[in-house]
């Protein structure tokens, strides 16, 4: 009995050592390589349990997930006018072909990241140079990214990468050159403020001169207009007076009178020395005016 169980337990035992050596699983965040004698025998990309030979195979996993390559320190590169700027980026990339991932960079993401950060330093160094610290921070920024994008991922695909992004998170000026170019930036915005003020003052003054011709203009006209209105209520009261005047002469003269006694005492402080027995009392004598004497 006990030699039975002992041969089970081997039987059970050998069974485990070969499915441990015959058979391995795919994570599916997971890429599968099954080496034969060294060289690449098959990729499994599918998640699952699968067999390999033993003694004879062997499987290396690699990551099909997408990857950051993050600089830990911002780098420096130079402007088309000769500007040094501190640049910090990311790239986002992953696996897309496991056999020529291995025969390129023998697996190794750490040679993988060396040779696409590489890539992406000579690819910005070339676009900085071609470009202005204007561009490079707000003109063209997203260009750059773009354009970065597509030449990374055209030569990282040859050693079976994919370059989904290229971003950059921060363009600084050094320190050493921050205070200069801002004081040219003052400079330039007080000198475009003086130029906006100088126009400014010469459109005012400009209007300002138009606004007095034209209330002189305004005024003159006024007082042509009032003139002739003066002049023609002068008319038709001369008119009004010799109808009047035609019609009864001596109401006429009376209310002449009244009248001129009218405008004469408008005042109590008016103060008239005529002789009583001129003609302007002629009607504050006899209310006839002398005419029935």
């Amino acid at each position: 009995m006990r030699d039975k169980m002992s041969l089970v337990a081997g039987a059970l035992l050998f069974i485990g050592v070969l499915a441990s050596m015959t058979l391995f699983t795919v994570d599916q965040r997971q890429f599968a390589v099954v080496f034969q004698l060294g060289e690449v025998k098959e990729v499994i990309d599918k998640p699952g349990l699968n067999f390999k030979w033993p003694m004879i195979q062997n499987v290396r996993f690699f990551d099909r997930r997408i990857l950051t390559m993050d600089t830990p320190e911002p780098e420096r590169f130079i402007t088309a006018e000769k500007k040094n700027v501190l640049v910090d980026h990311f790239v986002k990339w992953r696996i897309i072909d496991p056999k020529l991932y291995y025969v390129s960079v023998a697996g190794d993401e750490a040679r993988a990241r060396i040779r696409l950060l590489q890539t992406v330093n000579s690819g910005l160094r070339e676009e900085f140079g071609r470009r202005t610290v204007h561009d490079v921070v707000s003109g063209a920024r997203d260009q750059i990214m773009e354009d970065m994008r597509s030449r990374a991922d055209e030569d990282a695909r040859k050693i079976g990468v994919q370059i989904l992004d290229v971003r950059l998170k921060r363009v600084d000026l050094p320190l050493e050159v921050s205070e200069s170019v801002y004081r040219r930036m003052e400079a330039e915005r007080k000198r475009v403020a003086n130029e906006l003020r100088s126009e400014g003052g010469a459109i005012a003054e400009k209007i300002r001169a138009d606004a007095d011709r034209q209330r002189e203009v305004i005024i003159a006209e006024a007082y042509r207009d009032a003139q002739q209105a003066k002049g023609a209520g002068d008319a038709k009261a001369t008119s009004v007076y010799g109808e009047a005047y035609g019609q009864n002469p001596e109401f006429y003269s009376f209310y002449r009178s009244l009248e001129a006694y009218r405008q004469t005492f408008d005042s109590k402080n008016d103060l008239l020395v005529v002789d009583p027995s001129s003609e302007f009392f002629r009607f504050m004598k006899d209310s006839g005016g002398g005419s029935k004497n």
